[in-house]
Formats: structure tokens, sequence, C-alpha cells
């Protein structure tokens, strides 16, 4: 007689999601399935809006990147409009970006995953949070507590608010940067790189001393999707490059023609999509994006402290990229990096002063395509629009719903390695969890959901329950 197990809620991460596992005769794990149980549908109640409205309504899809649903519907609409942006508002666009990008990175890593790294997936769940790293390592919580607070400030100094800035519109932005308030970030940048690059090492020699098995526990070969200017990573604007499983380029495309290459598959058991190479179809179409996929679909990394750590990144791979989930981890740091260098770049040109960059614009063709690297990976938002700007269609695949087949993997991976017989160790659950947390997934985000993020799990054996376990 089979069973099944749910871990239900999943914690410290975005949304709201269950694990169920099923168990066969013999107490070995049969399959596993990660949920994602909310819905919202920003899709359909968009419809009949202005696509100039998209900016402003769809940051509120998600509290924790509002910036990159903004700036994707922006992008979108610019295309509707027909309009080609000055310099100054894609590279003040961009310096949103990247304080997004870094804030994000930031809570992922410091608050949400250093736990199970610097405290051990058996710790004490009452201090298995950012208090406990706070009590036992202070140096590395107040590192991440500052690179946060930093990536935050750069998007006030542009949106006036630290989140759902009124930033980007159609045609442009609506706020330029105080010079005063550039140079004082510029400063307050200066040890960024230092924290960033000491967090590396450290997480280094947590690898190094780490337990085979729980290095990988989550590792599988998958495509891998994300944008690239020249080869180079690019986070705000470039061609999507789609990768086979060695790194080898299967696409690359401009975005409107994301629709050619990609399909998406539902299922009755998740709200979250399972987006796919078409050419390849559902089960070998299966792609990852985020961190690590950016970095493995790259050719190099342009600026000079992050460039440095990607070369050294790809030389620690066994093969030609790296497929361990828990790279995810390196992969975000190096990118926190990247962030931080490409804002003080920004910061020392004259384009981001340059007065109030927009260009006047109305709907003038019926399909508009923004695609951007969220913090979590590819995030494109679609819009159909009538004769006088309404929308009639619009179609969002989240960074999160590209990494569902990844996580659905992993989490049946984590449970094979981990799971013997009817009941789930407390520790055992929190490894299943550190899988999804990997990805740094954002399921209210993906599904559009409203509400708290806990996780579930339950064990089945037959249809009939044998343990469940939630927070």
């Amino acid at each position: 007689m089979s069973e099944t197990e749910v871990i239900d809620p999943v914690t410290r991460v975005e949304g709201h999601g269950k694990i169920t596992i099923e168990l066969d005769d013999d107490g070995g794990v049969e399959d596993a399935k990660f949920h994602v149980t909310e819905f919202r549908g920003f899709e359909e109640f968009v419809e009949g809006r202005p696509v100039w409205e998209m900016p402003e309504i769809t940051a509120r899809i998600c509290g924790i990147c509002p910036v990159s649903h903004q700036l994707a519907a922006a992008k979108a609409a610019d295309q509707i409009a027909g309009v080609e942006l000055p310099e100054g508002a894609v590279r003040l666009r961009e310096l949103l970006h990247m304080g997004q990008v870094l804030q994000s990175h930031a809570l992922s890593f410091f608050y949400l995953s250093s736990p199970d790294l610097v405290l051990g997936h058996d710790a004490d769940p009452a201090k298995r949070n950012i208090e406990g790293v706070l009590e036992e390592h202070p140096d590395l919580a107040e590192r991440g507590i500052e690179l946060r607070s930093f990536g935050q400030d750069v998007i006030a100094a542009l949106g006036e608010k630290k989140v759902h800035p009124d930033f980007a519109v159609m045609g442009g932005v609506t706020n330029t940067l105080d010079r005063s308030d550039g140079e004082s970030l510029r400063t307050r940048s200066e040890p960024l790189t230092g924290y960033i690059r000491e967090t590396i090492d450290e997480l280094a020699e947590i690898f190094a001393d780490m337990d085979e098995q729980l290095l990988d526990y989550a590792t599988y070969a998958t495509g891998y999707m994300g944008l690239v200017d020249d080869g180079s990573l690019e986070h705000y604007d470039g061609d999507v490059r789609l990768t086979d499983e060695d790194g080898s380029i299967l696409e690359e495309i401009d975005d409107a023609a994301y629709d050619e290459i990609i399909a998406e598959r539902s299922t009755d058991w998740s709200y979250l999509k399972f987006p796919y190479y078409k050419e390849a179809g559902f089960e070998a179409g299966q792609y990852r994006v985020g961190p690590l996929a950016r970095l493995n679909a790259a050719d190099s990394v342009d600026t000079p402290e992050a460039g440095e750590e990607y070369e050294r990144f790809m030389a620690a791979a066994d093969g030609p990229v790296h497929e361990r989930s828990t790279y995810y981890h390196w992969a975000r740091l190096i990118e926190m990096l990247y962030c931080v260098e490409r804002i003080q770049e920004l910061l020392d040109g004259t384009a981001v002063y340059d007065g109030i960059p927009n260009v006047a614009a109305k709907p003038e063709n019926s399909r508009g395509v923004g695609v951007i690297e969220a913090p979590r990976g590819t995030l494109i938002h679609e819009y159909e629009v009538d004769d006088g700007g309404a929308v009639t269609n619009a179609n969002f695949i989240v960074a999160t719903t590209h990494n569902n087949g990844a996580m659905n993997r992993g989490v049946k991976s984590a449970a094979e390695s981990f799971i013997q017989g009817p009941e789930i160790p407390e520790d055992t659950l929190n490894t299943m969890e550190s899988v999804i947390r990997c990805y740094d997934p954002c399921l209210s985000c993906s599904t559009h959901a409203i509400g708290e993020m806990p996780l579930e799990v339950t064990l089945e054996r037959d249809g009939d329950v044998l343990d469940h376990v939630e927070r």
C-alpha cells in the first residue's frame, strides 16, 4: 500500500505552497509534487484598462519585486507606443532595477537562506532565522541588512518610496536623480563590494565543509535561460538566450518572439503553470532561470570584480555549466556584486542627472512585449490592445513559473534522498523546503495570489494521509 506525506506550508519563501510525497509499499518515495495553492488572476482583471496604466497596476502583483513588474510593463507599453527612449530614461530605469535586484537578492540570501547555511538544517527552528544569524554571526547579518537597505534606498531616491515606487511610465520615467542623493549613494556604496566578496569566501568554506549528499540533493541537467547583451550578463534589456544542458545556445531571440520558442502547460494540482521549450517538448524542454541560469547562459560578466568572481565560479564547475541547485546561492552573491558595480558606474556617469527624460507616447501598435531579468529570473509581460489602447489580452510569465518544473524535480530528488518511512523528521522537512529556497520563488507573484507564505507537507499511501506537517 503506497503512502503520501504533505509539507504544508513551506516557510521562508514568498507565497503559499505545499509538498506531497507518495510512498510505495516498501516505504520508498514513489512521487513528490510541489503545489502552489493560491490564485488571483491579474491577466483577467487588467483587461479593459488603458495600457499606460499597466506599469502602475501590475507593480501591485508583488511587494518584493514591484520594480521588475513595473519595468516589464513599461517596456511593453513602449513597444505599443513605438517610441525610442532617451538615453537618460534607459539608464535611470536600469539604476532603479539594479537597486531592486540587489535588495531582493540580499533578502533571499541573508534573511531567508543563510540560517540553513550557517546554523544548519537541523538547528532549532525557533532560532533558524535572521535573528539567530544576528546572534551567532553578527557580521554576516549586519552585512545583509546594509546591502538590502542600500538597494532599497536607491529605489527610494528615484521613486520616492522603497516599495511600489512611482517611476517608470510609458515613454520614460517621471523623475530624475538629485545629484546630492547620487553622490551620497556613491560614497555609501564603497565598502559594499568588500562585504559581498567576504561573504562569497565564507560561502565557499561552507560548501567545502558541507555533506556531499546535502550539497548534491538537487542536482540535475536542464536548459538555462537569461538575457544577454553581446553574450554578457544583462538584467534590463537584451536578447533572450536559451541554452541546452551543456551550455550550447539553442535560441537567441528578440523578446517579442518569446512565444515562438516557449509553450505553457497547466495541471489540475497546482495554480503554477509549467513553461517549456517548444521544440524539445514538455519532458525534455524543461529549463531554469534566475542567478544560476543567467551565469550558465552568459559568456561573461563585464564589471571588474563580478567578472573575476564569474570566472572563478565557472572554473569550479564539474562540466561546462553548474547543475547544483545549491549553487544558486553562490550565483546570487556574484550578481549582487555586479549590481553594486553597475550602480557605481551609472552614478559616475551623467545620464542619470540630465533632467526628467521621457517622450510623448500614445498607442500606435496592437501588441507589446516587455522582458526583464527580475531577481528570480526572466519576467515576461505581453499585452494586446484595441485601437483606443485598452488591454484586450494579457499574459505574464513570471520567473518562478519558469522554474516550476525544476523545483518539482528538486523536491522529488530531495525526498528520494532523505525520506524513509511514514514520518517526516523536522530537519528533513526543512531540507525539503531549502530546495525550494534555492530558487527564491515568489509564489504569490507567479500565481498572482495574496496571503502569507506558509508550506505544508503531507505523506500519503494509497490516498490515506500518514503524516502531515505545517507551520
